[in-house]
């Protein structure tokens, strides 16, 4: 099973609104289609980002089967209350002809429970046995899969060729420690925006799904190739893809808590996607203090990327 599925840069896809709080199908394939045109590889709906709570599975299925029309390579989310949902999410993306899944623990019932998921896992990945599939680790779903449990669904299923990991630093280091450098098919996705240096220079990933990609695609794709080239013992490179990692850092931070969709929404605001204004819950808006604090950090960011990339070498924009 190829792994190069699993490489590059992917957006994780927030869902947006229309003014009666339904999904806009329309302006998601729109940004689909800006992203990859930009560089991105491909990109991931519905995680967390693209709020599958909020979404019934015929909506969910709506979406990956327009992008996918588009001509968007769609790595689809198959979180859900039940195995049998996250089945009939998984069997659709095959059929409507996804390139990847990112597969997502059980959650609620019994979700500390290894036989539970390992039984969730195997339906998952038999439900779409040729599509190259991650396991999605991240402590909101209150599972964590280590590398016995890893290995031995790999066993029965060659398409799960690999992590996202969520977890932060010390997740990504024990990933790559026992599970992903076992074999150069076995890859490692970063999940989190704060460790992309890390993710790739520390744990030799082989790519990252980014949630400030939406709003931030050109910077943050720099920000990968130059992580890239650290990783090959590129001097340069390395000095300043930690500077362009701490400069984007507080932005990058938003990616870790309970309202990183409010924020990077926000975000698409700030760069004219006005569709992304409204959420489905009326009631889910940042605070006056938060949607400040975004902005002003959003500027600044801006006015330092601007003139840092007036410098030579390496830190070209197509380096």
């Amino acid at each position: 099973m190829a792994t190069t599925t699993f490489t590059g840069c992917m957006p994780a896809l927030m869902t947006p609104c229309k003014a009666d709080r339904t999904p806009d199908f329309d302006a998601l394939v729109k940004k689909g289609e800006e992203l990859i045109t930009t560089g991105m590889s491909a990109v991931v709906y519905c995680g967390s980002m693209g709020d599958w709570p909020l979404l019934t599975d015929d909506q969910r299925k709506e979406g990956v089967a327009r992008l996918v029309a588009a001509g968007v390579p769609v790595i689809v989310g198959t979180g859900a209350i039940n195995t049998a949902s996250a089945v009939s999410i998984t069997a659709h993306a095959a059929e409507v002809g996804a390139s990847g899944l990112m597969v997502i623990p059980r959650v609620l019932s019994r979700g500390t429970s290894v036989s539970a998921q390992k039984a969730h896992f195997k339906a998952v990945l038999s439900a779409a046995p040729d599509l190259p599939a991650v396991i999605y680790n991240s402590p909101y779903y209150g599972f964590a899969t280590r590398a016995d449990l890893f290995f031995e669904l790999r066993s029965d299923h060659p398409n799960l060729i690999g992590f996202k990991e969520f977890g932060g630093a010390d997740d990504l280091r024990y990933a790559a420690e026992n599970i992903t450098s076992q074999s150069d098919d076995v890859t490692l996705m970063i999940g989190v925006d704060t460790n992309v240096f890390h993710g790739f220079v520390n744990c030799g990933a082989t790519g990252a799904i980014t949630g400030i990609g939406n709003a931030l695609p050109k910077e943050v794709l720099h920000l990968t190739r130059l992580c890239k080239l650290a990783a090959t013992g590129n001097v340069e490179a390395r000095i300043k893809a930690k500077e362009l990692d701490e400069a984007l850092h507080v932005l990058s931070t938003f990616d870790e808590g309970p309202d990183l969709v409010l924020y990077y929404k926000h975000l698409m605001v700030l760069t004219d996607d006005a569709e992304y204004a409204l959420h489905f819950n009326e009631d889910d808006k940042l605070s006056d203090a938060q949607r400040n604090y975004v902005e002003a950090q959003f500027k600044l960011f801006g006015s330092w990327y601007s003139a840092w990339t007036k410098q030579p070498g390496v830190v070209s924009e197509t380096a």
